[in-house]
């Protein structure tokens, strides 16, 4: 999408004042600490764009004064990640212990806010393309503030918010805790103090409480990392596409419509839903039994990080064992499974990591990750699924060298459809597969709606044209064990 034209009318200066200090890093932000070591400087893998409204008709310095009251209230914008005193590990080192970095909260500092003009075109679409120039750049995580911004104005006066946000400083439910709050201070109302900040956390984390907590989570990963399989799939890797890993997306009114419908019949979360109906068409491309899943996991059910602004997101062990029976069988299972998720996703991840070590093989290359905020899809258009499934439209994202997964199930947080998205390594799953799949999750729920649907019949239901092994044709072998019958790609 080519972006707006824009109008820069100039730029102003946020001073925040605030209490400063060091702690010790969260577990969230280990968490990704960790991983963010294994990219190259000013990657931008991690950062994340946010739009907020102005809402009203404050100027300009009202709508400073209330950033400024956003930065002073939240330590996770003002913070650094900086090598402790007496550190040993280096600061591009995956492996460097969590201890040698700790996060540093500025005191005082500046922030450089741009000014634009909308230039005719809508504030929040204008704003959504700034904020996407400003994350286009990865962050210093080490000298830089987590957060850039600028205002969009139009009719002279302020629109909109544009801004890139570092994940070590925020996850989703963090933007949420901001969102609910910034109409307040836009009118200058005075917020009761912040109950629990990120540094409060890393104290928790370590108190002896929160060490036997990581250590019943611990405790649970090792009874389970017993049973998963080596590898996802069984069969070598085919000749991959270049670059090897490819994200496709669908939008789909009817999965939203049947989701919610099914949720509702089967006193389960709709999450539950699309993971549990992710894992058994997992265990249909692999020929498994058993799905073994990394599902994200927001930790915001304890009180209090519920209104936390930092990073609490951790990956939570998810499996699900097909029952014999229906579809309602296994996303009742499923249900269950995503609640003992939940209760062990909260730990020290190097320690993890280290555990992991000592299992053994074991892959866990598959995930899910529901971004989405709220349980529903309240503005999609009403319907019965089935019909509305001529609204659906697939399309291709974008494509990576080298991703930690095989197989990546994500949501997006439209309210009018269902936005479902499937990264996929094309060595294990062609992208023509990768489509399938898809397609084979709406009409697995919108066949759910009307039909109880047999887990023995998922591949001839859900994914017709995608070949067993035992019916691959000759010159399908060469590229892994998953093919497809017609191999155009979808549109």
């Amino acid at each position: 999408m080519t972006a707006p034209a824009l109008v820069r009318l100039g730029s102003e200066i946020v001073e925040f004042a605030a209490d400063g200090g060091d702690a010790p890093l969260t577990w969230g932000q280990r968490a990704i600490w960790r991983i963010t070591r294994w990219l190259d400087d000013g990657d931008p893998y991690f950062n994340m764009t946010w739009v907020l409204p102005v809402v009203g008709k404050p100027d300009l310095p009202a709508v400073l004064r209330a950033l400024t009251t956003l930065i002073n209230r939240y330590e996770s914008l003002r913070t650094t990640i900086r090598p402790a005193a007496g550190a040993t590990g280096g600061d591009a080192d995956p492996g460097a212990p969590p201890d040698d970095f700790v996060q540093r909260i500025a005191a005082r500092g500046r922030l450089t806010v741009d000014v634009f003009d909308a230039a005719g075109g809508r504030p929040r679409e204008v704003a959504a393309a700034v904020a996407a120039e400003l994350a286009a750049k990865g962050f210093d995580y080490g000298g830089e503030l987590p957060v850039r911004c600028a205002v969009v104005t139009a009719d002279g006066r302020p629109r909109a918010l544009a801004f890139a946000l570092s994940h070590l400083a925020v996850d989703a439910g963090a933007l949420d805790v901001m969102a609910a709050q910034w109409r307040l201070l836009l009118t200058g109302e005075r917020l009761p103090p912040v109950a629990w900040q990120p540094r409060d956390q890393a104290a928790h984390e370590q108190s002896a409480a929160g060490r036997a907590r990581g250590e019943r989570t611990l405790h649970h990963w090792s009874s389970v990392l017993r049973e998963v399989p080596a590898t996802l799939f069984d069969h070598p890797p085919g000749t991959p596409e270049d670059p090897r890993f490819v994200r496709i997306g669908m939008e789909s009114a009817a999965v939203a419509a049947a989701t919610e419908t099914l949720a509702a019949r089967w006193s389960i979360s709709t999450t539950s839903v699309l993971l549990s109906a992710a894992a058994v068409l997992l265990t249909t491309v692999t020929g498994r039994r058993k799905a073994v899943m990394q599902f994200i996991v927001g930790n915001r059910h304890d009180a209090r990080l519920r209104d936390m602004v930092g990073t609490a997101v951790q990956d939570g062990l998810f499996t699900l064992e097909l029952p014999d029976g229906t579809f309602a069988d296994a996303a009742r299972t499923g249900h269950r499974q995503a609640l003992i998720t939940y209760r062990h996703a909260h730990y020290e991840p190097y320690a993890m990591m280290r555990l992991r070590d000592e299992a053994g093989p074991a892959d866990l290359s598959a995930y899910f990750n529901d971004v989405r905020t709220v349980p529903t899809w309240p503005n999609r258009p009403r319907g019965e699924p089935a019909e509305l499934t001529g609204r659906t439209r697939t399309f291709f994202v974008g494509a990576w060298s080298e991703v930690d997964a095989k197989v990546f199930f994500a949501t997006g947080p439209a309210t009018h459809t269902c936005q479902l998205y499937l990264l996929t390594d094309t060595a294990y799953l062609p992208r023509p597969a990768a489509y399938e799949m898809l397609r084979g999750v709406e009409t697995l729920l919108v066949r759910s709606v009307t039909e109880d649907v047999p887990l023995d019949r998922l591949r001839e239901i859900c994914l017709p044209r995608v070949c067993p092994p035992e019916n691959r044709s000759p010159g399908a072998r060469g590229r892994g064990d998953l093919a497809l019958a017609i191999e155009k790609e979808p549109t």
